[in-house]
């Protein structure tokens, strides 16, 4: 498979054909980052046309990520074994097909089946593109290479929304699927005629007892973090068999892959420090980077007062942020040790997630954009450096199985964060509104002056009411606090890392240099 690889990436001498396969490449991985988030807002819109209840219009999201996580996992054994230009075009057009089908679907059971469509198509645009773009360029221009393809996977779950609200707004939700066509047929096209493929080797056969294991495990996991919330968690007998399922899932596919001969996801990959260490700063990338897209919109919307449009505004600057840091390292990754960068990166974040942590709902315009840019940045400064590492001292036959691993725990990352601070947002607010009434009385101090005229003045008949507004405001505050300082402290870890990381040998640099040239 090596040199197949570099029969193919040295083919490319004209740049107008590297050009059309790199912005191809991006299409692919913008696209799916982006119908990761952009539905969201368009939900409402969504249930009341489909005349779905809200429950049942959350499978629109479940649907996609169950597919994309559990399809993440054989993509590099599928890129082996039938070419990695073949499985580019039929993802490609699957996805682009898929997104049509979306918007035109008339009730739930149809956008449901094709969102599961969406998922299993688009699972591997992301790996597939990572690894295209790796083998296009040389070691010294891969930091530029990666900062590119970097923005796409992290600027598109952060814009996602602002798109879909504005798409949804002028036009309808099914402009948000919509969207995506002409950019697939463009991204199939330069595929297709640009694109030099792999050589295939027919003799891999499928490990289908470890797919099957780890996509029970992966989609039971999947399922129980979506919907825990809403069914109380542990509490309800469908969160507890799909725990149970998770875990049997994912314990049978570690013990399968260590004592079966050829796994589809090859041993080599969790051999390598630095490879093992990018998927732990993979998985906090994705905590942080979802959790906080997901917490932001109501916390300056309900808390804060801003409209829809002025939220949108004022989330941009991350994603602004993320897109200067990405081309600023993209410079810097050949010159500045990586440790460094990955160190002020995140410094950067604990920062900005110890700022949100002491926001209150009067913070100004000026402090949200600032934090979020600096959030941004050091994002941006995490996420390109870790790539680089951790596929620095691994073999070139590994990068598309090492590519789609990342990914998948990024998104699982992703998902776990989103659950985790969901729930954890829901809990703290009954703790805080418990632990503030607990205080409210007319012999508190405080409520001496207009308590009792709160409460029991007839002139206001929502007294009651009005102080139990003022009491569950102040818990939410206290709830979001307690959500960015939890992410605080959970992004502490990632320094621990970095250390651990350790830099390339030359040799394996060079290795790798000859090999794309």
């Amino acid at each position: 498979m090596s040199s197949a690889l570099g029969e193919t990436t040295g083919a490319y001498e004209n740049k107008f054909e590297l050009t059309i396969v790199l912005l191809c490449a991006m299409a692919g991985t913008l696209m799916q980052a982006l119908d990761t988030t952009i539905a969201n807002v368009a939900l409402p819109y969504m249930q009341g046309s489909l005349q779905a209840s809200r429950d049942q219009i959350t499978w629109v999201l479940t649907s996609y990520i169950v597919a994309a996580a559990i399809m993440t996992a054989p993509v590099g054994w599928i890129a082996a074994r039938f070419g990695r230009k073949n499985f580019a075009i039929l993802s490609l057009a699957g996805f682009t097909v898929a997104s049509m089908l979306c918007g035109m679907a008339q009730n739930l059971d149809q956008i449901v089946f094709f969102r599961l469509a969406q998922g299993v198509f688009g699972a591997a645009l992301a790996p597939l593109s990572q690894s295209i773009m790796l083998d296009l360029y040389p070691a010294e221009k891969r930091g530029q290479v990666m900062a590119i393809w970097g923005m796409g996977v992290m600027v598109g779950p952060i814009l996602g929304p602002t798109l879909g609200g504005y798409l949804t707004d002028h036009y309808s939700w099914r402009w948000v699927f919509y969207v995506n066509v002409p950019f697939g047929i463009a991204a199939v096209t330069g595929i297709w005629f640009y694109l030099r493929d792999t050589v295939r080797d027919s003799a891999l056969r499928f490990d289908w007892s470890g797919f099957a294991v780890v996509a029970i495990g992966l989609g039971a996991l999947q399922l129980m973090l979506d919907r825990g919330q809403s069914k109380d968690w542990f509490s309800s007998g469908e969160i507890i068999g799909e725990a149970v399922l998770a875990g049997l899932g994912l314990y049978l596919f570690a013990v399968h892959m260590w004592t079966t001969p050829k796994p589809f996801i090859p041993k080599p990959l969790f051999k390598d420090v630095n490879f093992v260490s990018s998927l732990v700063l993979m998985f906090l990338i994705g905590v942080v980077v979802l959790a906080s897209s997901a917490l932001l919109p109501p916390y300056l919307q309900n808390l804060a007062g801003y409209s829809v449009t002025d939220t949108g505004l004022l989330m941009a600057p991350r994603g602004v942020g993320t897109m200067f840091a990405m081309m600023l390292v993209g410079r810097l990754a050949n010159r500045v040790d990586a440790s460094l960068l990955l160190a002020f990166g995140t410094g950067m974040i604990l920062l900005s997630l110890w700022d949100m942590a002491h926001w209150t709902p009067s913070v100004s315009a000026w402090t949200l954009v600032s934090t979020t840019f600096v959030q941004g940045i050091g994002l941006g400064f995490v996420f390109i450096p870790a790539n680089l590492v951790g596929f620095a001292t691994l073999p070139a036959p590994l990068r598309t199985d090492a590519s789609a691993l990342l990914n998948l725990i990024r998104n699982i990352g992703s998902a776990i964060g989103v659950s985790v601070t969901t729930s954890l947002l829901a809990n703290s607010i009954q703790t805080a509104h418990a632990n503030i009434a607990g205080h409210v009385s007319l012999f508190n101090r405080m409520l001496g002056q207009n308590g009792q005229s709160l409460i029991w003045n007839p002139q206001i008949p929502f007294g009651l009411q009005n102080l139990n507004g003022v009491i569950e405001r102040n818990a939410d505050v206290i709830a979001y606090a307690n959500d960015f300082l939890f992410m605080f402290f959970t992004c502490i870890p990632v320094l621990i890392v970095i250390v651990l990381m350790r830099p390339p040998p030359k040799a394996a640099a060079e290795s790798v240099a000859e090999f794309v040239e």
